[in-house]
């Protein structure tokens, strides 16, 4: 082969610049087929993979991006980019559980570098994620309810049928009139008592969502003991304190420096989560 040809030759680094070059661009299929041909020169790069798996997410090619982050974390099971990237993936393919596993643990690995900054994309997927399984719950159990309303009703009606067809005569006497017309009435009573009952719960159910404030911004579930650092962020003091001895005295979203004996009991937030839950019981399953 000739210098020249030798020369001209592009490496996978050629290829990954040119695709960078493309995605900014919005160019997506020409930045996939420049990291294909980079990953076939060079297939332990895992930043590749991720590359490519972004661009088949901003083309609505998620089982693809779910490959190529995979492929990246068998590479590098500590990729940032591997676990939000098939998390972002997976919540689109509605694969909720693992979707919420992957997005948590990329959350968790922003934490450890103390040079970098939250994500709040990632933080935001997240909630993304836990209301989207939340609300499928909701649609589930909503769907129960309806059918369990449908049912009662359904055997409210059989019984009354049941009472009058055992009454029936060709020439019904005034005492069994009334008393036709009085099972009758009961069943209409108790059909009205079973619809007022759901009509209640159709009440509340609109109520069901708990608001983001009322929420870690680590674990991200329902604040139990909220705790307020010197910056002013509210933190659950399970999960601040978990932080401050696995990942170090800082505060995770203002990496300024944050011990347990700067933590200081938000009972204003307390006193609001307890009237919310007062009223919403069922914000302790959230």
């Amino acid at each position: 082969m000739s210098k020249s040809k030798l020369s001209t030759r592009q490496s996978d680094k050629d290829f990954k610049e040119q695709g960078n070059k493309y995605f900014n661009a919005c160019k997506y299929d020409s930045a996939i087929d420049c990291y294909s041909k980079a990953i076939s020169l060079n297939p332990a790069v895992p930043t590749y993979y991720t590359n490519r798996a972004l661009c088949y997410i901003k083309s609505n090619k998620f089982q693809l991006a779910v490959q190529d982050s995979r492929s990246a974390l068998e590479r590098d099971s500590t990729l940032v980019k591997g676990h939000f990237y098939l998390g972002t993936a997976l919540l689109e393919l509605d694969k909720l559980d693992e979707a919420i596993l992957h997005l948590q643990t990329a959350f968790e690995l922003t934490k450890k570098d103390p040079g970098s900054y939250y994500d709040d994309t990632i933080s935001s997927k997240i909630r993304l994620a836990r209301k989207k399984k939340w609300n499928i719950q909701e649609e589930k159990r909503i769907q129960q309810e309806i059918d369990l309303h449908t049912y009662i009703n359904r055997l409210i009606l059989e019984d009354r049928d049941r009472q009058l067809d055992s009454l029936k005569v060709d020439e019904p006497c005034e005492e069994e009139t009334k008393r036709m017309s009085c099972i009758e009435v009961e069943a209409d009573k108790h059909m009205a008592e079973v619809n007022a009952l759901f009509a209640k719960v159709d009440e509340r159910r609109a109520r069901r969502e708990v608001p983001d404030y009322l929420c870690g911004k680590i674990s991200f579930e329902l604040l139990k003991d909220p705790v307020i650092t010197p910056s002013g962020i509210t933190y659950d003091r399970k999960d601040i304190t978990e932080h401050l001895e696995r990942v170090g005295h800082f505060d995770p979203v203002t990496r300024t420096k944050l011990t347990q004996d700067m933590l200081i009991p938000n009972y204003a937030m307390k006193e609001v989560v307890d009237d919310f839950i007062s009223n919403n019981e069922w914000a302790l399953y959230y």
